[in-house]
């Protein structure tokens, strides 16, 4: 179905450990679009991105997740990632040992097939797209994100994006731990990877990201459901007014 959407979230229930945490979430993001998705602590933001790249221990109870018409529920985070989805962390980990370069010519066979990443060719790409998103070329011989600092750990997020191409990009509060400064050159990474035939999730608290990253739609999520949807305006009306009507409006009572 070449003219299905990108994502398109359908009455999504997920539980972690039982609990309710989404609760009928409806989205629908097409290529060429940014939609950016905000609300306070605990709203289930990460829960739905980790959802929709697979995590097991997000359990989905009730609807359905399509991607470019296809029903992901059953797929596993490597065979979402094979169809085009890309997830970067909130907090990336370290992985000792590994080196960044290794680790991102293993992402690349992983998704491209081994015998389509030849080592010269994969160092010409990898050095020109750290040269793009100005990272020093000396951090591919580094350990992944060993003694990184939370701007640079996010830099190579991006890197390992630039180099995916996915065509759905899930950014997972991007801007959390960068001071303005490194949140600046992270964003302008996101910018210039973003393409007509890319779809882009960007997941956060606050306006300052989307200074940066304008989006064509924000959505607020208040205890698990999507209760406004709205233009970029609907971000600075949410930066002046913060979440705590919402919340109140939107409260889950007791035991539910």
């Amino acid at each position: 179905m070449s003219d299905a959407p990108l994502l398109q979230l359908e009455d999504l229930h997920v539980q972690v450990e039982g609990k309710e945490i989404l609760r009928g979430v409806n989205l629908t993001v097409r290529k060429g679009e940014i939609h950016a998705l905000m609300g306070p602590n605990g709203s289930g933001k990460s829960t739905l991105s980790n959802t929709i790249m697979g995590h097991p221990n997000y359990e989905v109870t009730k609807g359905r997740i399509l991607f470019e018409g296809e029903e992901l529920v059953e797929l596993e985070p490597d065979e979402r990632a094979k169809l085009g989805i890309f997830l970067a962390f909130q907090y990336p980990t370290s992985i000792p040992g590994v080196t960044l370069a290794n680790f991102l010519q293993a992402s690349l066979k992983a998704i491209r097939g081994a015998e389509n990443v030849k080592p010269l060719e994969f160092r010409k790409e990898l050095l020109g797209r750290m040269k793009e998103l100005g990272i020093n070329q000396e951090f591919a011989k580094r350990y992944v994100n060993e003694g990184f600092s939370g701007g640079e750990k996010k830099r190579c997020e991006i890197l390992q994006m630039a180099l995916l191409n996915p065509k759905l990009s899930l950014l997972d509060e991007t801007d959390s731990g960068l001071d303005i400064d490194a949140l600046r050159i992270v964003a302008d990474g996101v910018n210039q990877l973003i393409n007509p035939e890319m779809g882009v999730l960007v997941i956060t608290h606050y306006q300052r990201l989307l200074n940066h990253i304008k989006p064509h739609f924000v959505h607020v999520l208040v205890n698990g459901k999507l209760v406004q949807s709205g233009g970029p305006e609907l971000a600075l009306t949410l930066e002046e007014r913060g979440y705590d009507e919402l919340l109140q409006a939107h409260a889950v009572p007791a035991g539910a």
